[in-house]
């Protein structure tokens, strides 16, 4: 919800631009599908003074109104009334940990009409309030899908986003450090003070805040994503040491390397069933036109780069960034799969569960949605297929329904997460509700 007049941001000639450019803004002639797959749509970029903007309002879910599942399958509330729910992490004994979460302050990244620009758009888009900072623990424990028990777990966190346990240690990765935390099974609480144990790039510009962190099926080391600070390094290369990058953590020496870069804004990570494969999502840049750049999911080799800045999608050059590294495009590779321009694709998960067969070894992605895109683009979660370890057809809608028929946002699916039972949990941070998916009829309801 926006919470000042549009005047108290913007001049009146910076306000003036921005209502042009977006009551004017040319729709895209281009079908999203196009924008999906193993081979996608890349046309001839587009650029101009200032960008698209097409921000879907937040408002929240009316009273009675919920998304829309897919075919054969229900949707009901896991738990309402959080406080900017981001991220998803499901407890070996199923409590379900949830980061209540925002920006945290970056007094560096709004600075003139671009900087003003995006402020709005994150006030639009449901992203202005001072982050809660915590991670709370939601327990269902008649297994009727609701969550009877909700506690604050943890507390006094900066900007927290990724949690991944090892052993009796959850890591938390806020938005300037990993940290790590005693764990006992059950528990409901952590009051014990947390342990520094890495760093991470954040600092008074801070563009992309969020860090994930997801940790080996061997529990010896981490993988944590860092976003790039700008759209195209606009803000100087020396601004961008240490990130848009995927870092592996060894636990055991507690040392870090870059495990592969080029990747501007990376978030959900996942391991394929069937490869073992580490995966992930990232979004891609913007300001080239409604049809480019898509947002991608793809395999992370190591030491591989994926392109960002100097090349999108393998080695199509951007001229935008200088200066310019033919070297570095050279060795640029193309992603696995494209999901659509601009719609900023965030939560990953594979499906490993029984309860849903139709979606064994796929993922299952949520995508919070487009501002740089006329029309809308994402605001839903999809599946993707898989076989033999590697997507295969295209994407299929799995809940969708979170944009109103004018154009405003009910809500924003960012996280997702399959329950013990094989249920999928979206964390949904426009609409404060995390909602679960489940089929219509069960096997145990269909045999009565």
């Amino acid at each position: 919800m926006l919470h000042q007049p549009i005047q108290f941001l913007l001049t009146g000639a910076s306000c003036a631009l921005l209502l042009t450019m977006t009551g004017c803004a040319m729709p895209s002639k281009s079908p999203i599908n196009d924008s999906y797959g193993s081979q996608p749509h890349l046309p001839k970029p587009k650029s101009s003074l200032l960008p698209t903007v097409n921000i879907a309002p937040a408002k929240g879910w009316p009273e009675g109104k919920m998304p829309t599942p897919a075919t054969g399958l229900k949707v009901q509330a896991f738990a309402k009334g959080l406080q900017h729910p981001r991220w998803l992490y499901v407890l070996p004994n199923g409590d379900v940990l949830v980061a209540e979460t925002d920006a945290p302050p970056k007094p560096d990244d709004s600075k003139g009409i671009k900087g003003k620009i995006m402020k709005w758009v994150m006030q639009r888009a449901g992203s202005s309030h001072p982050s809660a900072n915590r991670i709370s623990l939601l327990r269902d424990s008649n297994g009727d899908g609701v969550a009877e028990q909700k506690t604050v777990f943890l507390q006094n966190l900066n900007s927290p986003f990724g949690m991944a346990l090892v052993g009796n240690m959850l890591y938390v990765a806020n938005t300037d450090a990993l940290m790590r935390f005693p764990y006992q099974n059950g528990a409901t609480q952590i009051t014990a003070a947390g342990t520094k144990v890495l760093d991470l790039p954040a600092g008074r510009l801070n563009h992309h805040w969020t860090k994930n962190a997801i940790a080996n099926p061997a529990g010896s080391k981490l993988y944590i994503t860092v976003g790039s600070n700008s759209n195209v390094a606009e803000n100087g290369l020396d601004q961008e040491q240490g990130r848009a990058l995927i870092m592996e953590f060894d636990i055991a020496s507690a040392q870090a390397r870059p495990f592969a870069t080029g990747l501007r804004n990376p978030n959900g990570m996942d391991w394929q069933p069937q490869s073992g494969a580490l995966w992930t999502v990232v979004n891609e840049r913007d300001e080239l036109g409604n049809d480019l750049v898509p947002d991608y999911l793809t395999s992370v080799k190591e030491g591989a780069f994926y392109g960002w800045p100097y090349s999108y999608y393998g080695q199509h050059v951007d001229t935008r960034v200088k200066p310019q590294n033919p070297a570095q495009v050279v060795r640029a590779i193309s992603p696995d799969y494209a999901l659509g321009n601009h719609t900023a694709s965030l939560g990953l998960a594979f499906y490993r569960a029984d309860l849903m067969p139709q979606y064994r070894n796929g993922a299952l992605i949520g995508q919070h949605g487009s501002w740089n895109r006329k029309p809308h683009s994402g605001y839903k979660v999809i599946f993707v297929p898989f076989q033999n370890g590697q997507p295969m057809g295209p994407p299929q809608d799995v809940l969708t329904g979170f944009l109103s028929d004018q154009g405003d946002a009910y809500g924003r699916p960012v996280g997702v997460a399959v329950d013990s039972s094989g249920a999928i949990l979206v964390a949904d941070d426009v609409g404060d509700v995390i909602w679960r998916v489940s089929p219509l009829c069960t096997p145990a309801a269909v045999s009565k």
